[in-house]
């Protein structure tokens, strides 16, 4: 069996399975490239990528660059490699760099490609209400997620599934479907397909898209709710004061209420949407720690209905 020389590039945690994987395969991973150390919680302390740390665990050089150019792509470049293998690194491959491994480079990306080309495809198809996502391995072009197709499966999306649930599934078994691909090239087995239908669009996510929109219906505001989840985060504003909502669900069977309206009806906290209201069940008030939304709602200084904005 052909082992082939890699070049791995990736960043956050959804990229560590792929990384222990190939690391695990016959194949050599002579770098791990990946975005520079960065100030981490209140105390602003320099802190390593997740894909860093496990490079260093597994004794794999780390080349550590804010993008792929530079010294970057005279370091990968020096180690001659015969293909490289991205997944979320946060940042383009332009030539030179993009034809300087032999075989060029594959990207696992969290998607149905040609759906959700770009940043955020995980939180894109959960916010759009899709009900069906997976992953694609594809060769690498200078277009934005455009390249030929080597691998693909499907996996559907649960009901209360959030962004950051769904990230961590798709992570691991696309690691194995892109081990699966590089084996396939290595032996000189994989065949890439053109990509087929229609292309969507998924930009980073800013905080402004967290912002819940009480006047679309449950369903598009509870979609919202868990595709932002974790980052950026959901929120609304509430007695002139900012409050996250970490978790929420369409109350079906409750009475419904004005768009934006919160009010308690038994144990539970509502929000009135465009159709059934939403049940808030965990929130997060400035300047406080994340709670149940009764135990927040009974923090207040009234209980009466009151209106988000």
């Amino acid at each position: 069996m052909t082992s082939l020389r890699l070049v791995f590039a990736g960043s956050p945690a959804a990229a560590v399975p792929s990384l222990m994987r190939l690391a695990g395969s016959r194949h050599e991973v002579l770098a791990a490239v990946t975005r520079e150390d960065s100030p981490q919680g209140r105390r602003g302390i320099l802190t390593p990528t997740p894909v860093a740390t496990v490079a260093d665990e597994l004794a794999v050089t780390a080349i550590k660059a804010n993008r792929l150019g530079g010294h970057a792509t005279e370091a990968i470049t020096a180690l001659r490699p015969d293909l490289g293998v991205i997944v979320a690194y946060g940042g383009l491959v332009r030539e030179p760099l993009l034809t300087a491994p032999r075989l060029g480079w594959i990207n696992l990306h969290f998607s149905l490609l040609p759906r959700w080309r770009g940043a955020a495809p995980v939180q894109r198809a959960i916010i759009a209400g899709d009900e069906l996502t997976g992953a694609t391995v594809f060769q690498l072009v200078p277009e934005l997620d455009a390249g030929d197709v080597f691998g693909q499966f499907t996996q559907p999306i649960g009901a209360h599934e959030t962004a950051g649930h769904l990230l961590d599934s798709l992570s691991e078994s696309g690691a194995e479907l892109l081990a699966r691909v590089v084996d396939a090239i290595a032996d000189g087995d994989a065949r890439a397909e053109p990509q087929r239908g229609d292309i969507t669009l998924a930009p980073k996510l800013t905080l402004a898209d967290g912002a819940v929109d009480w006047t679309a219906d449950a369903h598009a505001v509870t979609s919202l709710i868990r595709g932002v989840t974790p980052e950026p985060g959901a929120f609304t504003t509430l007695d002139g004061a900012r409050l996250k909502i970490l978790q929420a669900a369409i109350a079906r069977d409750a009475t419904r209420l004005p768009p934006g309206t919160f009010a308690q009806e038994g144990k539970i906290i509502l929000v009135g949407t465009a159709t059934d209201p939403v049940q808030l069940v965990t929130v997060h008030p400035a300047g406080r720690k994340a709670m149940a939304a009764a135990d927040w709602w009974r923090g207040r200084a009234s209980d009466a209905p009151v209106v988000a904005g």
